[in-house]
């Protein structure tokens, strides 16, 4: 009896840290519901430059912060903290594949004091977009 307590107990401590230790996806098909029906959102587009002016969604904040590792990424997100803080709108993270730049940003807006059930990280990115109809492009 106490070998099955202690198994299912160490089995609810994994799974809270599995937990714990997630992020919030949206998969693209529900972010273009989201995106088709207007929802009031924030997009966080932190692709370089050159990725962003190839695709972005119209309304994107571009922060220009990937991979945002070091503090001068950090800094670059800082600039749109207050227009994130100023609503209780969803925050959708776009990157260029939804790796570990996403995540990076992820973490760095929950320390920040962005509400973590509010922050979401487009799965697999730009790269993995599969409606090119509904971003923008600069490029000329």
């Amino acid at each position: 009896m106490k070998r099955i307590l202690l198994m299912v107990l160490l089995l609810l401590c994994t799974a809270t840290i599995s937990m714990a230790a997630g992020y919030n996806y949206v998969a693209p098909d529900q972010f273009k519901q989201w995106l088709e029906k207007g929802k009031d959102m924030s997009i966080v587009d932190i692709q370089v430059p050159d990725e962003f002016q190839q695709h972005h969604f119209k309304g994107s904040l571009e922060t220009n912060s990937y991979p945002v590792k070091s503090a001068a990424d950090k800094q670059k997100l800082d600039a749109v903290l207050p227009k994130l803080a100023a609503t209780q709108n969803d925050v959708v993270v776009i990157c260029p594949r939804g790796g570990g730049g996403a995540k990076n940003t992820y973490d760095y807006l929950k320390e920040k004091g962005i509400d973590e059930k509010r922050i979401f990280i487009l799965k697999e990115g730009m790269q993995g977009w599969p409606y090119k109809e509904l971003t923008i492009s600069d490029s000329k």
